[in-house]
């Protein structure tokens, strides 16, 4: 059985007010954001497309990946996208140590800096998971930690690839961050509905925007 919803509740929003669940403010934009890359199977493909609709998004990166591909992250800055923390190791908040997780959030954020000068002060916590304290730590350091209000589902194997695409189109709106993979266990369901969900965006009329 699935656990977790397409469209979050606003009642779960409420929970966290601290937390970026949307960015209404901007009249037209959309937030497309890309986690758990950049790795060399995908990343360039999402680069590609974006670039072929003139759209622009938010690559919340693992420090490992960046480590181990800086090619391809220093790709994603030069292209105009804006990069964001997803820690250096894919870490649970709920099943880690107050200390550690720190830590490892910072390791990704020396890494992301060792590549590009200018890094957002962003932070995405793998899972949707944070404790309290570790939210308020990285708020103190100067993070907006950013949510979502649409999520694309496409780390689901089980989720059909024309699903995963109405997981997004029938739940966006001006505003609405949007949660994509550039891994490969979402790959297929990636490439079948990206295309799709820009050309939507492009006929509504929105536009695509970075998270600053």
């Amino acid at each position: 059985m699935k656990s977790y919803w397409a469209k979050t509740p606003s009642h779960i929003q409420k929970l966290f007010p601290k937390r970026i669940w949307s960015l209404p403010s901007r009249s037209n934009a959309i937030y497309l954001t890309f986690d758990d890359g950049p790795i060399p199977e995908v990343t360039p493909w999402v680069l590609d497309i974006l670039k072929k609709h003139e759209a622009k998004a938010t690559f919340f990166c693992i420090g490992d990946n960046v480590r181990k591909h800086p090619e391809i992250f220093k790709q994603i800055t030069a292209q105009g996208h804006t990069v964001g923390n997803h820690t250096f190791h894919h870490k649970n908040g709920w099943k880690t140590k107050y200390e550690a997780y720190l830590e490892d959030c910072e390791r990704c954020e020396d890494v992301m800096n060792a590549t590009h000068e200018e890094t957002a002060k962003l932070f995405r916590p793998p899972y949707g998971k944070l404790t309290a304290k570790q939210s308020k730590a990285l708020r103190q350091q100067g993070y907006k930690i950013i949510m979502w209000d649409v999520l694309s589902a496409d780390f689901d194997t089980a989720l059909s690839e024309e699903q995963c695409l109405r997981n997004v189109i029938e739940n966006i709106a001006p505003g609405s961050i949007v949660v994509f993979h550039d891994s490969l266990k979402a790959r297929l369901r990636l490439e079948y509905a990206l295309p799709k969900v820009l050309a939507y965006i492009s006929e509504k009329g929105f536009t695509c925007e970075g998270i600053q």
